[in-house]
Parts: structure tokens; C-alpha cells; sequence
């Protein structure tokens, strides 16, 4: 058979032609290379070893399985197992339902999901954002910075219950637009119909994708396509006017300037009328830099804007606040007439850019008013109005130091403190904790403009590290500076097999005189059209090739293996042997034959 990478591109080829329509999909999912290849691409996530509603997980992957999942593919019995519903903790007390599927039904997903993504990938728009390749909630961000100039209001998308949702029939409908394979259809049906068990019991699915499926973000974004293309046409609708007509209050100031200065150059003034016409000047360019070249509430130019990052979207609108609302209702009729989406009117809000801030992906944007701004060669300019600014929040940093322990209030105050559940760890555990936690933060938020808020957190974070570590060593925080002090920089040594190696504090060893955490300024966006549409034929993962040698790891023996999973390799103790082999190659993968695999579980191999 074919080799995935080479199908995949074919299908990517092919999906070029937006007319084109896919048939005999189905009979990729009888290639065994595919499910190695999704194998490869999911194995390592930690939650591939919590149980599905059938008991199993990813520990004991080998081709038998591959070929049992073909089978039933191919006289149609697979069937997928209903997925063990979870709950998990959302802001402001409230949980989110997530659901565990069975590791049999996330690797037919994963091959589904590549193909799909194959498909459509080269037919989604630039204004969406969310569970694409190359894009990510920073490029949806800087997508609104960079396009959205001049923006007079804010529509703020909310759509009730999007995921719980999505109407099947609909979802069905458009995916036979594109694809003619009623067994693939068939197959996306089964799973959208799977259902969930609560307390041992089961519930049927009437609508919304798989909860915690591989497939529904693709599922999503193929769902709200419709609404990408419908923003689209509607932008191409209402856009008015090539350009704002001239501001004659502006202009006449303009003139007025211009006038004076003439009369400077070209006439002899006394020393006192020079001085006064300069003062009149100073005067009238006060007064222009209050004002815009362009007529501002021009109603013969109107423009919009759409970014969208899953099921949350903006649209930057400039025209005014009766046109803002004429767009929602369009929006809010698409959703409803073609979707069966309901946009909750109470929380899409309508918000004047000049007046107030809004949320979106974490960050508030605001709009740049008139700032004056000294070039390197000493000139005053004034900043150009209209310019989406991002910022990060202070109850997300809040937030954020109280969820992770680095500060508690006492008396009314913030204060750092020690994580009590840390100190029983290694000092280069307890470090590394620090510093991956800050580290994800700070990248989330290094766009924003003022993201030097945040070393007021950083030292707080620091403090906290330090106090963490006095605590475990029953010793002072000065101490504490002291003994892991290397030239300056907080951080701590260790030993490996190349010698003894030292981990600053986060960024500590790049420290600048203000701050060490800097806006990033600059985030590579990748479009549609940017992107070559080339075919890549890769290797195998080394994993795939380790399973596919049929031998085993740990007895040299030839025949049929299977794979032993850890979560962590720091959770190996390193006192047998198989554990030694694990550490050694850092890997959390063990490739076994079956009664070497029955020993490990059972704890009879050294």
C-alpha cells in the first residue's frame, strides 16, 4: 500500500480545486501505515494512559490490534465506544464536561482527522484561526492588530453552547458537499452518535461533536466555515468607498498654517509681529493635532473586519453604531437560518473602540488615541489613531498567582509564599516547576504591549521559588539567594554524565536593566497562499520502525511485540533493569514481546 504521506499530499493537491469532490476515502483507513502513523503522533500525551469506558489504554499497542481495527472496519461492525465523561474546573467555579474516549477510537480518529485535514486545510479562509497547522491564538491576535486600523466599533461574538450544539444532520450535510463516500460519512456519523457514560450510566449524543475527541476541532472549524465564507461575502457587500472624504475643518487649519508660514518667509516682520505670527501657528497646530485629515464619520465609507479563533470571533466595524448593529442581526439570522446556532444577544456586545476595552482570547484590546512620539532624530510626530493595542490583563496575572500558589492575602496584602507541595522535591524539580510555569505565561502574553507588568509577578514568582526552597532546607530566604547565588544569577547546579551544569532562574541569566521579560513585537503569520503546496515524504517515526523490527528490547526475542508505556520517566525509580534501558534512552516507550510484557506487569522482570 501506499505510504500515508504520499496520499495525504495527493488529497491536499487535489483540494486545491474548490470544486473537487472526494470519493473512496473509506478505503484508506484498510492501510495499516495509518494507524501507525497516528499511533506515532498521539502516543506520548499522558492522558493516552487514563482508561476509556473499555478498560484499555495506549500500554500494549502492537499490530494485532491494527489488524483487528481494519477488519472490523471493513465488514463495517466497528462500533465506537461511548466516551467516560469527566468534569473539569472552569473559571468562576464552574466545571467543564470532557470526555476520555477509549484509545481504539482516538486512533481511528486521528486518521480521520488527517485526512479531513488534508481535505480542508487548503479550503479554510485566513480569518480562521483555531486547531489549524501554523496557527494559533497569537496569529488570531495579531491578525486583529494588524487588520483592524481604524476601527470605530467592536462586535463581540458569543455563540450559546457552540460545541453542545452542533446540529448532526447539518454537519452531514455539509460534509457530503465535499466529500461523495457514504461509508466515511457513515463512520463521522457513529461517532457523533457514540454518546457518554455519567456514573455507569449511558446517555445518547442528539447533538454537539465527541467530547474530547480528536476530530471535533476539525469538525468545528468545518461547521463554521459557513460562517467564514458568509462574513466574507457579507464584507465584499457592505465595504463602501474607497477612502474617507477630507475633514474641511481639518483643512482649513491646514490652510491657516500654511498662510502664516507664507507670510513669515515672504514678508519683513518686526521681531514682535514674527513672534506673534509664531504663536499663532503653535496655536492653529494644537488645534489640528486634535483633529483627523479624514472625515471621521464619513457615511459614504464603510469598512469590516472578521477574526475568528474557534467559536469566538470579533468583527471590527467602521461605520456607525446602527450599521454595527445591522451586521450582528445578519450574523445572528446566518447562524440561526443555516447553522442552527443561536448568538446570544446578551453577551455579543457593541462597543465603541475609543471607549472601552474588549476581551478577547485572554488579552483586552484597546485602540490607539492621538499620542505624540519623538523619532530618533528628534521630530514630533503624532501616532496614528485607530491602532488595535494588545494587553494583558491584571486579573489574569492575578489569577494566575494565586492559582499557582506564588501569594496569599493576609491582612488586605499579596504576599509571596511557599508551595508546600513542592518541597519534598529536588531542587532542580522545584526550579523547573518555576520556570515552566512562567515561562508558558509569559509566552501567552508577550505580545502585549505592556507585558512589563508582569516583572512585579516575576519577582513575586522568584521570591516564592526562593521561600519554597528555605522551607525545604529549613533555612532563611537570604540564605537561600546565597547558596544557589552563580555570578549573580539565581538558578541551581547539577550533575550529569557530561559534569556539573547550572539551570538559571527563568531568563535570569538574560536579564536587562527594566525588566526581563520584553514584548515580542513581531509573530510570523502564515496565510493560505503562503504556505507551498508541496508533497514531503517522511520517514518513519522511530517508534513505528522499533515496533515494526519485531524484536524485542528487552530479550532479544523475534516475533510480534507490543508497547509499554510510562507517563513519566521520573516516575522510574531506576532499580530494575528494563527501568535502567528506559532512563537511559529517555524514552517512555518499551518495545517487548508478550510474555516479557506479561512479566513487567505482573513485577517479575528484573
Amino acid at each position: 500500500m501506499r505510504r500515508p504521506e504520499l496520499i495525504l499530499d495527493i488529497l491536499r493537491e487535489k483540494a486545491g480545486n474548490k470544486d473537487y469532490v472526494f470519493e473512496g476515502l473509506y478505503k484508506n483507513l484498510y492501510n495499516p501505515d495509518f494507524y501507525l502513523k497516528a499511533y506515532g503522533k498521539i502516543h506520548a500525551k499522558e492522558g493516552n494512559l487514563t482508561k476509556g469506558t473499555d478498560g484499555k489504554t495506549v500500554d500494549g499497542f502492537n499490530l494485532e490490534l491494527v489488524e483487528k481495527l481494519i477488519e472490523s472496519l471493513k465488514d463495517e461492525s466497528y462500533r465506537p465506544n461511548p466516551a467516560r465523561r469527566i468534569y473539569i474546573p472552569k473559571k468562576a467555579g464552574k466545571k467543564r464536561p470532557l470526555g476520555i474516549p477509549s484509545f481504539n477510537d482516538k486512533l481511528v480518529q486521528e486518521v480521520i482527522r488527517q485526512i479531513l485535514e488534508s481535505i480542508y486545510e487548503e479550503r479554510f479562509l485566513d480569518s480562521s484561526h483555531g486547531f489549524r497547522p501554523k496557527r494559533s491564538c497569537h496569529t488570531a491576535l495579531m491578525k486583529v492588530k494588524g487588520k483592524c486600523s481604524g476601527v470605530k466599533w467592536w462586535i463581540e461574538g458569543d455563540i450559546k453552547g457552540f460545541f453542545d450544539n452542533i446540529e448532526h444532520h447539518t454537519l452531514t450535510k455539509l460534509l457530503r458537499k465535499t466529500i461523495k463516500d457514504e461509508k466515511f460519512i457513515n463512520l463521522i456519523w457513529k461517532f457523533l452518535k457514540a454518546g457518554y457514560t455519567e456514573d455507569w450510566k449511558f446517555n445518547n449524543t442528539y447533538s454537539g461533536t465527541p467530547q474530547g475527541g480528536i476530530i471535533s476541532p476539525i469538525l468545528a472549524n468545518i461547521y463554521l466555515h459557513e460562517l467564514d465564507k458568509f462574513m466574507e461575502e457579507l464584507k465584499g457587500t457592505l465595504n463602501r468607498g474607497k477612502r474617507r472624504k477630507n475633514n474641511p475643518e481639518y483643512h482649513s487649519l491646514n490652510n491657516k498654517i500654511w498662510n502664516r508660514n507664507k507670510k513669515l518667509r515672504e514678508q519683513k516682520l518686526s521681531e514682535e509681529e514674527a513672534n506673534q505670527v509664531k504663536n499663532e501657528i503653535k496655536e492653529l497646530s494644537r488645534q489640528r493635532e486634535k483633529l483627523s485629515s479624514e472625515d471621521p464619520m464619513d457615511e459614504n465609507f464603510k469598512r469590516l473586519q472578521y477574526v475568528r479563533y474557534a467559536d469566538d470571533f470579533v468583527v471590527a466595524v467602521i461605520g456607525s453604531k446602527d450599521f454595527a448593529m445591522q451586521i450582528r442581526d445578519k450574523i445572528a439570522n446566518f447562524l440561526s437560518r443555516t447553522l442552527s446556532l443561536e448568538l446570544s444577544m446578551e453577551k455579543t456586545l457593541i462597543t465603541h473602540a475609543n471607549s472601552k476595552r474588549i476581551s478577547f482570547l485572554g488579552y483586552e484590546v484597546s485602540v490607539g488615541g492621538d499620542k505624540k512620539t519623538t523619532s530618533s532624530n528628534g521630530v514630533i510626530r503624532r501616532s496614528i489613531k485607530g491602532i488595535p493595542m494588545l494587553h494583558l490583563p491584571h486579573e489574569k496575572m492575578r489569577d494566575f498567582l494565586f492559582k499557582n500558589q506564588y501569594m496569599v492575602e493576609k491582612d488586605g496584602q499579596w504576599k509571596a509564599h511557599h508551595r508546600a507541595n513542592l518541597i519534598h522535591n529536588d531542587d532542580l524539580e522545584i526550579l523547573t516547576s518555576y520556570n515552566a510555569e512562567i515561562r508558558g505565561f509569559y509566552e501567552y502574553y508577550k505580545l502585549a504591549v505592556d507585558v512589563r507588568k508582569l516583572s512585579g509577578a516575576y519577582n513575586i514568582i522568584k521570591t516564592s521559588c526562593a521561600m519554597t526552597l528555605a522551607n525545604k532546607y529549613k533555612t532563611s530566604c537570604r540564605k537561600i539567594y546565597r547558596k544557589f547565588d552563580q555570578n549573580g544569577t539565581f538558578g541551581v547546579t547539577f550533575k550529569t554524565t557530561k559534569g556539573t551544569r547550572f539551570r538559571p532562574f527563568y531568563n535570569e541569566g538574560f536579564r536587562t536593566v527594566k525588566t526581563p521579560l520584553k514584548r515580542e513585537t513581531k509573530l510570523l503569520i502564515y496565510d493560505n497562499d503562503s504556505q507551498p503546496n508541496q508533497m514531503q515524504y517522511k520517514a518513519r517515526t522511530s517508534l513505528e520502525d522499533r515496533l515494526l523490527a519485531n524484536k524485542c528490547e528487552y530479550c532479544g526475542r523475534d516475533g510480534r511485540c507490543e508497547v509499554h508505556h510510562v507517563r513519566k520517566l521520573k516516575d522510574l525509580k531506576g532499580k530494575k533493569k528494563w527501568e535502567k534501558f528506559m532512563i537511559a534512552r529517555k524514552r517512555k516507550t518499551l518495545v517487548l514481546c508478550k510474555s516479557c510484557h506479561v512479566k513487567l506487569h505482573a513485577g517479575k522482570m528484573d
